[in-house]
């Protein structure tokens, strides 16, 4: 899986997507102009030491992402509080491409009209106008990481100090 943040502004949400990403083994990809630098406190500090397990690739505007990325327009989905579609609705392939924008004001419309069937949303009660970056990054990714089967992730765990009652025998 990949995740790509649309000129992510605030440090700690970006630093929160990579720890996610890091514990999903998924890329993640910058589109500049980023709000912070990527030694800034605040990003390493919500990604704790996972920063430096994770695969990311800064891309200085959106042409070179697609650039670098050619094969990426086909399998990006773009993450929108405008879309139609809702994201449990698609069926993602193992190797597709996530979309976010930034936080004060998502995706361009320009990108969405372009790729209106490939806008997903995540319905909201109300008047809201959205949720927090990180989370919608969860939601979305969970759930395609979940039609995939969760490969190579663990599925279950194990107590620190005691044992579950089912693996006492």
């Amino acid at each position: 899986m990949n995740i790509v943040l649309y000129e992510p502004e605030m440090p700690a949400n970006t630093g929160n997507i990579g720890r996610t990403c890091a514990a999903t083994g998924t890329r993640l990809h910058l589109i500049e102009p980023l709000g912070f630098k990527l030694n800034e406190k605040a990003l390493r500090r919500a990604g704790l030491d996972y920063w430096e397990k994770l695969d990311v690739t800064v891309y200085s505007d959106y042409q070179d992402f697609l650039d670098k990325k050619p094969k990426a327009l086909n399998k990006l989905y773009f993450a929108t509080t405008k879309a139609h579609r809702v994201y449990s609705d698609v069926a993602y392939e193992p190797d597709c491409y996530l979309m976010f924008g930034k936080e004060s004001g998502g995706i361009p419309e320009e990108l969405l009209i372009e790729n209106e069937d490939r806008c997903i949303r995540i319905p909201m009660w109300g008047e809201i106008r959205s949720l927090n970056l990180s989370n919608s990054v969860s939601i979305v990714l969970y759930e395609a990481l979940r039609q995939q089967g969760f490969e190579k992730m663990e599925l279950e765990g194990e107590l620190h100090r005691l044992q579950w009652k089912s693996r006492e025998s």
